[in-house]
């Protein structure tokens, strides 16, 4: 798979994030609701990434900042005919490296309870649960979870 930086609202990121949009309605009846500016994803505030299969947009990922030392991941999603191929943990791992990079030194997300895969992504990747924020955070169905960047700076530079 080869990851590249796009801009949030590039015809192949709004492609993948429609699909992702979808799924949340499949699986929670409606879509993500979480207000979000493409601009947050543009360096310095943020990043979003695309990963290409034989040309084909299959995964991508973002985050942007929160707090003075915070990003937070949005929009993982990987398309049906590539899962299973180890690119969410690519895209996870490079949007770990860039906000590193960047000076954020922890990395948060929300997730929910009907996307058992992504919560065993996160938590076999170092993940554990921190307190709710933003948009969800009363919803008993939301999952938070969050990774101190530093303290896994030799696994993220070795990527």
């Amino acid at each position: 798979m080869d990851l590249r930086v796009v801009a949030y609202d590039d015809p192949d990121a709004v492609k993948l994030i429609d699909a992702v949009q979808q799924e949340y309605v499949v699986r929670y009846g409606e879509t993500d609701a979480t207000p979000v500016d493409p601009a947050e994803f543009a360096p310095p505030l943020g990043l979003f990434v695309v990963g290409y299969l034989d040309g084909e947009p299959v995964a991508c990922g973002g985050w942007r900042v929160r707090g003075d030392a915070e990003a937070e991941l949005k929009r993982m999603y990987v398309v049906d005919t590539a899962r299973g191929k180890g690119f969410a943990r690519a895209v996870l791992a490079e949007l770990e490296r860039t906000a590193l990079a960047a000076g954020r030194r922890r990395l948060v997300l929300e997730t929910g309870l009907k996307q058992p895969e992504a919560i065993a992504l996160y938590r076999s990747s170092g993940y554990t649960d921190v307190p709710a924020f933003g948009h969800y955070r009363d919803d008993p169905l939301s999952v938070y979870l969050g990774k101190d960047l530093e303290a896994s700076r030799g696994d993220l530079r070795a990527r």
